[in-house]
């Protein structure tokens, strides 16, 4: 459950918004970091990426032309916090390096448990849930079924319209 210091921010998308609820209290390192890009302004005009119907939508990582965002230090990663991959959750992506996560992050369209914290070390270390959809998990679904293929830089799993964030905001 969220820790009584979450706030919330408003996902602005060309299919609709949605607001993610955070959840500061098991995910200090990780809010303050989401928050840092919102408050930048990162995420205006950045597209969703990466989607997989039955999986999980993610975005915040590259503009509309895919071309990639500079990004800053990453975040350690904070999935020991015994937050799970659910549906509705949202969580920061990252690379093979537990600790890499910048600011792409990604919302689980189904309970995915083999993405959770198991043990610290490699794939194990799970990806760190920092809030949820608590409003308008509808928008979620509708990118979930976008028609994907082959864009930019992807060789599957990219929209072939891109659903645009127009922008994060605080609420």
């Amino acid at each position: 459950m969220l820790g009584a210091m979450s706030e919330r921010v408003v996902v602005e998308t060309s299919l609709g918004s949605f607001t993610i609820r955070l959840d500061a209290a098991a995910a200090p390192k990780t809010v303050a970091n989401f928050l840092a890009y919102v408050d930048a302004g990162h995420y205006d005009g950045t597209v969703f990426h990466r989607v997989i119907r039955g999986f999980m939508v993610q975005g915040g990582g590259y503009d509309a032309a895919y071309d990639k965002k500079p990004v800053r230090a990453p975040v350690e990663n904070e999935a020991t916090n015994g937050r799970k991959n659910v549906v509705g959750t949202v969580a920061m992506a990252r690379t093979s390096d537990p600790h890499s996560a910048t600011a792409q992050f990604f919302v689980n369209a189904k309970d995915n448990g083999f993405l959770d914290h198991s043990a610290p070390s490699g794939n194990a270390w799970g990806y760190c849930v920092f809030g949820e959809v608590d409003d308008g998990l509808d928008v979620v679904r509708a990118i979930e079924q976008v028609p994907t293929g082959a864009a930019g830089p992807f060789a599957k799993d990219a929209p072939t319209t891109p659903v645009v964030i127009a922008s994060v905001r605080r609420a």
